[in-house]
């Protein structure tokens, strides 16, 4: 079957990236999917949860996974912090183990040089998958260290590939031997189908970003601790509910700028903010008992610029008193902190139970139309009218200006250009009135609605 690179896939074989901790696992990920998706970092155990994307080796579609470093010695830190370090190790493992099960080529990646003790007992975890183990040697480039890489054939492997997957060093040869082992019999072709809604879950650590994507997904894709900042890279899973085919972005919690003090935070947190941009929702998960606070009002701030819907969601509502107008109490909380979000839904949610979950969906479905929403430059121009013969513009010899005609200039963010006579004479309350007669009667309701004004000349030279 010949596979068009232009196209969406279902049904995709899965490949493994494996390994201990700092051999180059989220470096090879990236190369060969030929783009930046995975966190690298000189630290080790950068990866924690299982990190996948759907993409092509040598013109193939196929599922790849990049996994966290399996670790013998769990922890080199003391108290507190190594029975936190201790916790996170062995749940990474365990995600890492679940991934391998499920694999058809697990690409056991190793580091040029003499096999550690970490190396000979992962190895060993991997015996019954022997069948489906590629292995590779990273950091070989120029020839390095190749000699010594050679004498793991006494472990009893048949072929083992040197490559460097900073440099490029033999990967063909390695994407080759990938593509000879899996089976693409189940891949489908997605033409014809609506494509998934893509939400993002932002907000601050701890909040239940994990545990909300592990319930929609049905999986434990995603790792779930009580430890601040366990999530790192961006968790991709896929759900369906009602017919309706969603993809979810797990990403990690972010702190204030001046709370960031590693590296691998720094990137975590640009990454997050990174997905708003590749999401059609976000929604801001909040939590129920602290309520919104400025962290959370910056995120919904930049996904409100980029013209993204916005779903606040305030998990942990279980924990609520059971009070009369608690959720009222609220609601009115955080459209006083944030009052130009007024047409942003605010939904009450328990990620640990489910509470909430079908109102969140429904809601996103109902954001998503909105967003897709083309309105007929005719019918848009017939209510035009209407709206300046309700409030028609100032008449002042500097106020005045004349609104010609208006377009729908996109979808998804969703923008209105209106052409006027005098761009410089409207000010912010009168397209305020025309965002908000959009809204109203065109059904906006809501998302964010983007208005431009420009002079009518403009058009004409079109």
């Amino acid at each position: 079957m010949e596979f068009d690179t232009a196209k969406k896939y279902a049904g995709l074989p899965t490949v493994v990236l494996a390994g201990r901790p700092n051999v180059g696992k989220s470096t090879l990920f990236n190369r060969l999917l030929r783009k930046r998706r995975a966190i690298t970092d000189p630290a080790p155990g950068v990866t924690r949860d299982p990190v996948q994307a759907e993409g092509f080796i040598l013109d193939r579609p196929v599922r790849l996974i990049d996994t966290g470093g399996f670790k013998l010695d769990r922890s080199s830190a003391v108290g507190a912090a190594a029975e936190e370090s201790d916790v996170i190790d062995g749940l990474v493992m365990e995600k890492t183990l679940e991934a391998v099960r499920e694999a058809g080529v697990i690409v056991l990646l190793l580091e040029a040089g003499e096999i550690t003790s970490e190396d000979e007992e992962f190895i060993a975890l991997l015996r019954p998958f022997r069948k489906r183990l590629v292995v590779a040697v990273n950091k070989t480039e120029g020839g390095r260290r190749e000699a010594d890489s050679w004498n793991l054939l006494s472990l009893g492997f048949e072929n083992i590939f040197m490559i460097s997957a900073e440099h490029g060093d033999n990967i063909s040869d390695l994407a080759g031997e990938i593509i000879k082992r899996l089976d693409f019999s189940t891949v489908r072709e997605q033409a014809g189908e609506n494509p998934p809604v893509r939400i993002a879950v932002l907000g601050k650590p701890n909040t239940g970003k994990s545990t909300l994507s592990n319930r929609l997904t049905s999986t434990n894709a995603s790792i779930v601790s009580e430890i601040p900042g366990t999530t790192r890279d961006v968790v991709e899973g896929r759900f369906s509910w009602k017919s309706r085919d969603f993809v979810i972005l797990d990403t990690a919690g972010i702190r204030r700028k001046t709370k960031v003090s590693e590296n691998i935070e720094y990137y975590s947190v640009n990454r997050a903010i990174k997905t708003i941009g590749e999401a059609d929702i976000v929604v801001l998960l909040i939590n129920a008992q602290e309520g919104l606070s400025e962290q959370d009002k910056k995120i919904a701030a930049l996904a409100h610029d980029k013209g993204r819907g916005i779903i606040m969601a305030l998990n942990k509502w279980d924990t609520m008193p059971k009070v009369k107008n608690t959720f009222e109490a609220a609601v009115d909380r955080i459209r006083f902190l944030f009052a130009k979000m007024e047409y942003a839904p605010v939904v009450p949610l328990s990620a640990k139970d489910g509470t909430g979950v079908d109102k969140l969906l429904s809601t996103a479905l109902a954001m998503y139309g909105q967003l897709n929403t083309q309105v007929e430059t005719g019918r848009l121009n017939l209510a035009l009218r209407r709206w300046l013969d309700e409030c028609p513009p100032p008449t002042g010899p500097r106020t005045r200006f004349n609104v010609k005609y208006a377009v729908q200039s996109s979808v998804n963010p969703v923008s209105f250009i209106f052409f006027t006579s005098r761009t410089h004479a409207v000010n912010e309350s009168y397209i305020s009135y025309l965002r908000n007669r959009i809204r109203k009667d065109l059904g906006f309701s809501l998302i964010p609605v983007d208005v431009q004004i420009r002079a009518s000349s403009e058009k004409k030279r079109k």
